[in-house]
């Protein structure tokens, strides 16, 4: 998900008041119509806002250009995030396919989940401190690496084979845990290779009644 970075100003200068201007609900794909739809019957309050229209995103940002050593600089412009009901975009949400968009909101759709399971707090001093904040985070692993098996699903469910083998993917899904993305929240690519591996099986050849391979967390919904 490459896209602009806090090295070009004239981006990170206009792109709140762009923003600003419009809705990440303009001119949606029926397919992104009605997952939002089943998304809003699940979780009422849920909501779509552009992160670089929001003060406090972009003071995260800022943090964790710093606690990353200028590692993760694209965090506002380029990557998405939920916290509570709301889903913050990057600007390229208005570039993103039909099915793009709705692959990244399944993804999503987990981490609501897992946040209902948890709960808010139990769930942010797992993912942010347990065991340590950068390079040993196995439960923001974990909790990333249910969300991600949900994005290989998705993928293959929407796009087909060919894109659920594609090379690219791997290295992309693989390089989030290892890279500076998510803070090297698991840098250990052989153990990442299993992970991957499993889950592949599980959707190239699945076993009925099985419980899921490559996903260290259980799943208790859906």
């Amino acid at each position: 998900m490459d896209g602009a970075s806090l090295t070009e100003p004239s981006w990170v200068l206009s792109a709140p008041a762009l923003l600003a201007s419009r809705s990440p609900e303009d001119a949606l794909g029926p397919l992104t119509q009605a997952i939002l739809r089943e998304l809003r019957d699940e979780f009422p309050n849920f909501c779509l806002l552009y992160k670089a229209t929001s003060p406090f995103q972009r003071l995260l940002g800022l943090l964790l250009l710093v606690v990353t050593l200028g590692g993760q600089r694209r965090y506002v412009f380029s990557y998405h995030t939920v916290i509570g009901d709301r889903l913050y975009l990057a600007a390229h949400w208005d570039e993103m396919s039909d099915l793009a968009r709705v692959i990244l909101l399944r993804h999503e759709r987990v981490h609501l989940r897992q946040r209902r399971r948890y709960g808010t707090l139990w769930m942010a001093i797992l993912y942010l401190l347990v065991p340590l904040p950068l390079g040993l985070a196995w439960y923001r692993a974990q909790i990333e690496w249910e969300a991600y098996r949900e994005t290989l699903r998705a993928t293959y469910e929407l796009r087909g084979t060919d894109a659920l083998l594609s090379p690219d993917l791997r290295r992309w899904l693989i390089g989030r845990f290892t890279g500076p993305d998510y803070g090297w929240m698991w840098p250990f690519p052989q153990t990442l290779e299993r992970w991957y591996d499993a889950a592949l099986e599980e959707l190239l050849n699945p076993v009925s009644d099985a419980k899921p391979r490559g996903n260290p967390l259980r799943t208790t919904e859906g």
